[in-house]
């Protein structure tokens, strides 16, 4: 047999063990991240619920999903283990410091400007200052091109005479 003919069955061979031990090496993350699982600590379900262990088994976790609900699962259900900031920031909305240098973002652009004067004197101001057209015409500008129009078509228009008769 020729070795051309052997190479695309030996690429393929190669494909497939990178691939399965690519899963395997995924798997046994996944079973090491469950078996670390402690009673206290925030989980994810692949179903998408939060809850928290209450009791870790031999296959099984037993969860507590809120005041009075306590909800048995496989292990192999829980999809992630979660720190106990990212649960508290999930669950409950709060927020950790994560702010440590103090520095505060604000949510609108007026605290940005560099002046000193109140909003209302900056408002005023900015009124006082010289109007930009913006091509925008108001309503006593437009009725007075329309009555112009309208004056323009009553009157009869000068013509040499020939042109209309070409």
């Amino acid at each position: 047999m020729n070795t051309l003919t052997l190479l695309p069955f030996i690429v393929l061979i190669a494909a497939m063990f990178l691939m399965t031990r690519s899963a395997k090496k995924k798997q046994n993350q996944a079973a090491e991240m469950r078996n670390q699982m402690q009673p206290g600590s925030g989980v994810r379900t692949i179903g998408g619920m939060y809850a928290t262990v209450k009791e870790v088994n031999e296959d099984t976790v037993l969860l507590d999903a809120g005041p009075g609900v306590e909800l048995l699962f496989a292990k192999n259900a829980i999809g992630a283990v979660l720190t106990d900031d990212e649960y508290n920031r999930i669950v409950h909305g709060i927020e950790h410091d994560l702010k440590a240098d103090g520095t505060v973002v604000p949510d609108d652009a007026s605290s940005l400007t560099e002046t000193d004067e109140p909003a209302a004197d900056a408002t005023a101001a900015a009124s006082d200052a010289q109007t930009v057209d913006l091509g925008k015409k108001d309503a006593d500008d437009a009725a007075d091109e329309v009555a112009d129009a309208k004056a323009e078509e009553a009157e009869p228009k000068k013509t040499d005479g020939d042109s209309e008769a070409k």
